[in-house]
């Protein structure tokens, strides 16, 4: 990615109304989402409060789905006025099949080629912070889940224990994209693509015991590049 790439992406940025953006912003939409779904569907959680399960199953369904129609139409957008104005030609055709069979994929994989062409502007230097503390968090919410099954505690305290990995899942994928972005953005032979690195935190959605591992990596890898500044 050349300087002339980042200034174009900073270009971008400013120009209203940016889809690029809006397009980022509901991917990272899916994880809170699908967490709530998660805990909807688990038997063992019941805490007692009536219609909770269901509500949850509805909350996680229609977000979905407003997301995933968001994420359809701020991909055509996009899509359409790069290709307007020469910047680039991205297959529309597939990428909005793609995004009506499996949105967060096909989210992803735009926002990564995206990178390649234009870049994506750098934000806050610190989000590696959140990084390690959201990894942190998610041992933490794991242990609590596994040790108040393993005594059987109360039904609420599992729930409780569960949000808060939701929330910390939720939160990972939007750190390491946001700080791939910053990282990108320096000289350097190690240029993360912000896409790239938030389709790895989506994959951990689906195996949660991974996140530690990928955010832990993510973490030693900017820590030796760059160091772990502050900005």
């Amino acid at each position: 990615m050349t300087e002339s790439d980042h200034r174009l992406g900073r270009t971008l940025e400013h120009v209203d109304p940016n889809w690029g953006r809006v397009l980022e912003r509901l991917c990272f939409l899916y994880p809170p989402v699908i967490g709530v779904g998660a805990i909807s569907v688990v038997q063992d959680l019941d805490p007692g409060v009536p219609g909770l399960q269901w509500t949850l199953v509805l909350v996680a369904s229609f977000g979905y789905t407003l997301v995933t129609l968001g994420v359809v139409i701020a991909l055509s957008l996009d899509a359409r006025k790069l290709a307007s104005r020469g910047h680039w030609e991205p297959n529309r055709v597939l990428y909005l099949l793609g995004a009506l069979v499996f949105a967060p994929l096909a989210g992803v994989v735009y926002l990564a080629r995206r990178h390649n062409r234009l870049g994506t502007p750098p934000g806050w230097a610190q989000w590696w912070l959140v990084v390690a503390v959201t990894a942190v968090t998610g041992i933490a919410g794991l242990v609590a889940v596994a040790v108040a099954l393993l005594l059987q505690f109360p039904g609420l305290l599992v729930s409780a224990a569960g949000i808060a990995v939701t929330i910390a899942v939720g939160l990972f994928p939007v750190a390491i994209h946001q700080d791939a972005a910053y990282v990108s953005s320096r000289d350097g032979y190690w240029q993360p693509n912000p896409g790239t690195w938030l389709g790895v935190a989506f994959a951990s959605l689906f195996v949660p015991i991974l996140q530690p591992f990928v955010a832990g990596y993510y973490v030693l890898r900017r820590w030796r590049t760059y160091g772990l500044t502050l900005g």
